[in-house]
């Protein structure tokens, strides 16, 4: 879904907005939709990873069939330095290696600057969440890599966006939105935006 929609926003040509920021993608650029140098401001960090280390038990999925004793819980995350114009903010955890979002909560208050961990479990209060691509619930849930999928460890990319607005997602009961709904929903409202990543491999 994420490559997909990388290619979309290309399409679109928002690429020529922003060039990548330190620890960004090419993809997470191309949604910027301020080029102005003091808007590119935001950090992110987390006191449960460091950025570029592997990913502790705790964050990986507990019924992971490749792993015991995951305790699925999301990390914590904070983040400093978004515009002045900043409406709402958007978390989204993402296997890059695999093109899967594990997590995404939006609507996150202006005034937010910290998610604490398992701010991610179903029902949570600090924002709205779509269905992840385990389509199980509108929740985070965490690493559960095949050990025979090459490559073996994988890249997952924790992003806060910076919104000029709130969001409204379209969706039933029967039909709750999902990550492929958030990402289309994003275009044309990202300020900024700021990420971290994780790496994480269920072989022995």
């Amino acid at each position: 879904m994420r490559k997909a929609f990388d290619v979309l926003v290309g399409g679109l040509a928002l690429t020529a907005l922003a060039l990548p920021a330190a620890g960004q993608t090419r993809g997470e650029a191309a949604l910027v939709t301020d080029p102005s140098p003091e808007a590119r401001e935001m950090r992110l960090s987390s006191t449960t990873f460091d950025d570029g280390s592997t990913l502790p038990l705790s964050m990986v999925y507990n019924q992971c069939p490749f792993v015991s004793g995951g305790g699925n819980t999301s990390p914590e995350l904070s983040w400093s330095g978004a515009p002045h114009r900043t409406k709402s903010f958007v978390v989204v955890a993402f296997d890059v290696t695999a093109a899967f979002t594990h997590w995404g909560m939006y609507n996150i208050p202006r005034g937010v600057t910290e998610l604490r961990a398992n701010a991610g479990a179903a029902g949570s209060p600090y924002g709205a969440q779509v269905w992840n691509d385990f389509f199980l619930g509108a929740e985070y849930d965490g690493p559960c890599p095949p050990p025979s999928v090459a490559p073996v460890v994988h890249d997952y990319e924790f992003t806060v966006y910076a919104l000029d607005t709130t969001l409204t997602l379209p969706g039933s009961a029967n039909f709750p939105p999902d990550a492929e709904t958030l990402w289309r929903a994003l275009l044309g409202h990202v300020l900024d935006s700021a990420s971290i990543h994780g790496f994480y491999s269920t072989a022995p």
